[in-house]
């Protein structure tokens, strides 16, 4: 049989390191309420942010497809920062409304535009909010109809300007957030002035999230958001993200984010997409492009090997009798993910408590049982050279045979280096 090279060591994974900083806000009885979701690049509690639309295209896309919802709120909701662009663009609108807090930054001009965008928005179910108020300007009023939250910056004015705020807000319906409370003197204060909520280093300094990122073509983006745009078939769409794995996984997690409210089992790539829906798709993959502005660096071993198997296992179900397209895409996902614990650093079974995958392919991940188990056991003996452990598999897997395997594994190779090489123009 011809063998697979052999699998490198995790440290040569191209994953890097991802971060999101997350700042409790309280309520009056210092309950949690929300956490804002803030742009960090590294450990260090702050961050240096040059493009606000691409920090907040990055968060996002790190909550949503690396960390996953409920990892990164559980039952709570997330405040999101939103400059002009991001306020404007359809991605925003891939968010839940029941999850997330709008939070409109000081720097949005107030256009009659962006008065008709948050009122869309409003109209959807989203909660909006005012970031850093100091004091209410006429320009303020036709947002301040729409706004249910007004963050007012304590850092900003003194003891009479607070008054002079509160004050001037009170004809309109909005709770007042108190945010970078210093002290106990501030938070008591301001709960004197009928502030609801509270936010500062004198309750808690937002604590960092990290975790491992994959590596994604940005050429297979615009691809795919090409073929979205043009309502191109399913297939189509699907044999891009056969080419790369990382983003396969990324899909999964996604649509059990964005599907979270339903119980059916994602059984395959073709099932995520149809379950995600076009537009959410879309949206998606304009935040991935956002985030990403520019893309750089070679092809991942790993992901080369997870596509190989991938193709190999997807092959060996067509060969087997009674098999149908359904157990071809669920052996395909099978391979790739079996290379998901060395991508990001962590067990199976962490990878796969965030993904409604069907039992089959659980338990083939974590067991190596069932029919699919095997398959991938076989891949796993090829990659290891151990020839007498491939025959005997190949016997226990009906209408198989070595050389049969042989020249899927051939076929398998020759898909995923054509890969490369597609992705290399």
């Amino acid at each position: 049989m011809h063998a697979i090279a052999p699998i490198p060591p995790p440290s040569a994974s191209t994953a890097h390191d991802i971060f999101i900083g997350r700042q409790p806000i309280l309520d009056r009885e210092q309950q949690l309420y929300a956490y804002e979701l803030l742009f960090r690049h590294s450990t260090q509690n702050s961050a240096q942010i040059t493009d606000d639309l691409a920090a907040t295209a990055t968060v996002l896309s790190n909550v949503l497809s690396e960390f996953g919802l409920e990892a990164a709120l559980g039952p709570y909701l997330g405040f999101v920062n939103l400059d002009t662009r991001m306020l404007m663009s359809d991605a925003v609108e891939m968010l839940q409304c029941e999850k997330f807090v709008l939070e409109v930054l000081e720097t949005v001009e107030i256009t009659p535009e962006v008065v008709a965008r948050c009122r869309e928005l409003k109209d959807m179910g989203f909660i909006l909010a005012l970031d850093d108020f100091i004091a209410l300007e006429e320009r303020h009023k036709p947002l301040l109809e729409l706004a249910d939250i007004v963050k007012v910056d304590l850092m900003r004015m003194d003891e009479s300007a607070l008054v002079r705020t509160v004050q001037s807000l009170r004809p309109w319906k909005v709770r007042l957030l108190a945010e970078k409370v210093d002290d106990e003197a501030q938070a008591k204060r301001c709960r004197d002035l009928g502030f609801e909520l509270f936010q500062g280093y004198y309750f808690a300094k937002p604590t960092i999230i990290a975790g491992k990122k994959l590596s994604q073509s940005e050429l297979s983006l615009v691809r795919l958001l090409g073929l979205i745009l043009d309502d191109a078939e399913t297939p189509l769409i699907e044999n891009i993200f056969k080419q790369e794995p990382g983003l396969t996984l990324n899909l999964m997690r996604l649509t059990n984010s964005a599907a979270s409210g339903l119980r059916q089992k994602i059984i395959s790539l073709r099932h995520a997409i149809t379950v995600l829906g076009r537009r959410q798709l879309q949206r998606w993959l304009q935040l991935l492009l956002y985030a990403n502005p520019s893309s750089g660096g070679g092809s991942n071993p790993l992901l080369q090997v997870a596509a190989t198997r991938g193709r190999f296992l997807e092959l060996v179900a067509g060969e087997l009798m009674g098999s149908g397209q359904d157990f071809e895409d669920r052996a395909f996902m099978t391979g790739i993910m079996s290379l998901m614990p060395a991508l990001l650093h962590v067990p199976i079974g962490e990878v796969i408590t965030s993904l409604n995958v069907a039992p089959e392919v659980r338990e083939a991940l974590e067991s190596r049982s069932g029919t699919l188990g095997k398959m991938l056991l076989l891949a796993e003996k090829q990659e290891e050279n151990d020839m007498e452990a491939c025959f005997a598999l190949c016997a226990e897997l009906p209408g198989l045979d070595n050389e049969r395997v042989n020249a899927l594994l051939i076929q398998a190779l020759a898909w995923a280096n054509n890969i490369n090489r597609e992705g290399a123009n």
